[in-house]
């Protein structure tokens, strides 16, 4: 399978997942709450087609997409959504909190660019040649932790790859509204090679991400990415506030029917339909499998 079938198999995964989570909420079968990154596919299948076993990865609240392009972790990561036994964490983290091999994940803003930094110094003192990166929204630069933990990659020269997905909102809070000057300045004011990329195209993601991986790889000193991209679903599972209209301008761009059209139709069909039967045995199994405690109390 080429790169484009690799990289849309991918994204029409994460699309499909997620949007089955929102029809799972709505029908009662989940508990919880859940953050979907319906929009934002791109940058999880992109950046994450460059980092090896050994590599970090820290993710936030909307962390399925980046865990599934890592991991293709299907089974564990709906079990774990479903509270059951097989989960990637035995039911007991949900949705936000999943750990598998060098993946983490965390609902807590800011908190996690500091617990990446601290990974990245381990593998530095190591000596490992492993890669951190850890993902944020533009909303979490409003966290003063951030620019400490920025502040001591830069001073340490640590490989972490700061990756900042801007959707322009930090939950339904407007970017206008709540953050002063250029993002990409902040990482830049502690001497951090910053790139910024406005394109929802995961080949344009895969290919800014080269010369940052490239870097980190060969001097270890920190980087920063960010993304302008948008997020097409709710913040949460229903909770909108936006402009129907805007949202509905901003389909055009979106990440999956775009790279879509780079395939044959019948090449596309057929990766979405085995995808969607994936997605249905897999759900079809866990109904019938043990809850959380059952086997770890």
């Amino acid at each position: 399978m080429d790169r484009t079938e690799t990289f849309y198999r991918k994204l029409s995964l994460i699309r499909r997942f997620e949007t089955h989570l929102l029809e799972q909420f709505s029908w009662g079968k989940l508990s919880g709450t859940t953050h979907t990154c319906i929009g934002q596919e791109a940058n999880a299948v992109g950046l994450t087609a460059h980092m090896t076993g050994d590599d970090v990865v820290f993710s936030n609240h909307r962390c399925h997409g980046h865990y599934l392009a890592l991991t293709d972790d299907v089974a564990g990561l709906l079990a774990e959504l479903m509270g059951r036994e097989q989960g990637v964490c035995h039911g007991w983290g949900g949705s936000q909190h999943l750990h598998r091999d060098g993946f983490y994940s965390n609902g807590i803003q800011g908190g996690i660019v500091a617990n990446a930094v601290g990974a990245a110094l381990a593998e530095k003192t190591k000596n490992s040649g492993a890669v951190t990166t850890v993902f944020l929204g533009d909303g979490t630069l409003g966290e003063g932790i951030v620019y400490e933990a920025m502040n001591l990659a830069a001073l340490w020269a640590l490989p972490v790859l700061f990756v900042i997905e801007h959707n322009g909102y930090a939950q339904s809070t407007p970017t206008a509204m709540q953050l002063a000057g250029e993002v990409a300045a902040r990482p830049r004011a502690f001497g951090i090679e910053t790139h910024c990329l406005a394109s929802n195209d995961t080949d344009a993601v895969y290919a800014a991400a080269t010369p940052l991986f490239d870097g980190l790889r060969s001097d270890g000193k920190p980087r920063c990415f960010v993304s302008f991209t948008y997020r097409l679903g709710p913040h949460s599972k229903g909770d909108d506030t936006r402009d129907p209209a805007e949202i509905e301008a901003k389909r055009a761009d979106d990440p999956v029917l775009s790279y879509r059209r780079k395939l044959p139709e019948d090449v596309a069909t057929r990766i979405d339909a085995a995808n969607q039967q994936r997605l249905v045995e897999i759900v079809a199994r866990l109904e019938q499998s043990a809850p959380a405690g059952s086997q770890h109390p």
